[in-house]
């Protein structure tokens, strides 16, 4: 089994980085993640007081780039089953757990080094732009320090974040094979629930979304300031986003086990 994985590793790769769209699609999630935190973080102004938490304002694009993640890692699956490429993988690793488990390794070590360049760069942008904004120690705002325990985690957070929902992409298109099927079942687990949440005049619904909707909970990483008073903490909140993923790879693998090619 390990030479079997090690192969299956490496054929992974080899079909990732040989498809030119994947390159650029990381790209762009990085250039887009790191906009929108540049362009948060430039435009949020602080007063005599701040309330706005900085290492959270300065990771704003990974709500945006997320999206492209999700692209990313759905079509390295149900592109497979829209070429009929499904059958020449399932033909050269006929075991299909570890043609997933080595197709999951790959996509999410793709993402974790694209999300690595897109935080760090937000977390420059936060740095560049938010002092001059009033985000200062004397208006009740810590600057951003990258060394710091709470930044690190709130960065490193961001990266398994990320992680995280490229797998949870992973899992729904196994599931469902089609490419715009997945991608917009995974984006509306993503973004409809927040939205649902703003509707909502009911606070205990409000407060359920925030702690179990997939995004909802897994960007309380984040956050740094007035931890006791979030719906759910940061490490919590990233364990209910694992949960959503165990959940899609767990059925999704089901499914490859379960069916024809």
């Amino acid at each position: 089994m390990i030479a079997t994985l090690r192969d299956a590793l490496f054929a992974e790769w080899t079909k990732l980085r040989s498809v030119v769209s994947n390159f650029w699609l990381l790209l762009a999630s990085i250039a887009v993640t790191v906009a929108v935190s540049g362009l948060a973080t430039s435009i949020e102004k602080c007063s005599a007081s701040c309330t706005t938490d900085p290492a959270k304002l300065s990771l704003t694009g990974v709500q945006l780039g997320q999206a492209i993640v999700v692209t990313v890692a759905v079509l390295a699956v149900s592109g497979e089953y829209s070429s009929g490429m499904i059958r020449f993988t399932l033909t050269a690793v006929p075991r299909r757990s570890v043609m997933l488990v080595a197709k999951s390794a790959v996509i999410g070590v793709a993402v974790a080094m694209a999300g690595a360049v897109a935080v760090l760069g937000s977390v420059l942008a936060g740095q560049l732009f938010l002092p001059g904004n009033g985000f200062t120690v004397k208006n009740g705002a810590a600057p951003l320090s990258p060394g710091s325990g709470l930044m690190l985690r709130a960065a490193g957070g961001s990266v398994l974040y990320l992680v995280l929902i490229a797998l949870l992409g992973v899992g729904v298109a196994v599931a469902l094979r089609d490419s715009a099927l997945a991608i917009t079942v995974v984006l509306g687990l993503l973004y409809i629930f927040p939205v649902i949440g703003h509707v909502l005049l009911n606070h205990a619904w409000q407060n359920r979304i925030e702690r179990f909707a997939p995004m909802n909970a897994g960007l309380a990483i984040q956050s740094t300031r007035d931890l006791s008073t979030l719906p759910i903490g940061p490490w919590p909140g990233l364990g209910i986003l694992a949960g959503w993923t165990a959940g899609a790879l767990i059925i999704g693998w089901v499914l490859l086990l379960w069916r024809d090619a």
